[in-house]
């Protein structure tokens, strides 16, 4: 199955507009790689079964302006690593589903990895959903097209590719949007952030892991919501 990845903007005047912070990092207006690959490995001493204590954390989140229309994704790890992106255009069930498929791919080689999302459609497709549509052949139980089928492949394959590698599944916690959950408010923030540049017209990636950005300061919510 092809699909085109989103490229990790290195652009210092998109990266401004989209953090509203400038990096040391020296970049023409016109000079961008991609897509960079990247991924996040978590190492710890070893461990039981019982109690692990290599798991790592992140919240998933999706943001959309019009619904449908411009639409962020974005997730944000414990220690501060995230990633988000823009898509000009899309549904904010979109930007929930690729929000939990960046976090997902980006830790493939992280064993125990904790998603949280405040989203429960996302949650209830990554666990009982996609596997339904898929035996049906991608029709839901009343028989109507399964929407955002791209993604419910690439969320089986990445699942499936955690499994063929002997990495348990991925554990799925639901959070409240909203509710003073740190990681959640900054996946939020980093989410807006997204569909605000989407807004723009132009697809667009961007994440900490490989150095490319700075991480977030996760010790407290964002000062300001956007």
């Amino acid at each position: 199955m092809s699909r085109t990845p989103h490229p990790i903007a290195q652009v210092d005047a998109e990266f401004i507009d989209f953090c509203g912070v400038r990096t040391p990092r020296s970049c023409g207006k016109d000079s961008a790689v991609g897509p960079i690959e990247y991924r996040r490995t978590v190492t710890s001493a070893p461990s039981t079964a019982e109690t692990p204590t290599d798991i790592y954390t992140v919240a998933t989140d999706g943001a959309c302006k019009g619904n449908p229309g411009p639409t962020g994704w974005a997730w944000v790890g414990e220690d501060g690593h995230w990633a988000a992106g823009a898509i000009p255009q899309g549904t904010n069930n979109i930007g929930e589903l690729m929000g939990l498929l960046k976090a997902i791919e980006d830790h493939a080689d992280v064993a125990h990895l904790v998603v949280q999302a405040d989203s429960k459609y996302a949650i209830d497709t990554y666990s009982s959903w996609m596997d339904g549509h898929r035996r049906r052949g991608w029709k839901t139980s009343t028989g109507a097209p399964t929407k955002n089928r791209d993604l419910l492949e690439q969320l089986i394959e990445v699942r499936d590719a955690r499994r063929a590698a002997g990495l348990p599944d991925v554990v799925l916690e639901h959070v409240r949007g909203h509710r003073g959950h740190v990681l959640n408010e900054w996946a939020d923030e980093r989410a807006v952030r997204g569909a605000e540049h989407a807004a723009k017209g132009t697809a667009s990636a961007w994440s900490s892991l490989g150095g490319v950005h700075p991480r977030l300061d996760v010790s407290s919510a964002p000062t300001k919501k956007r």
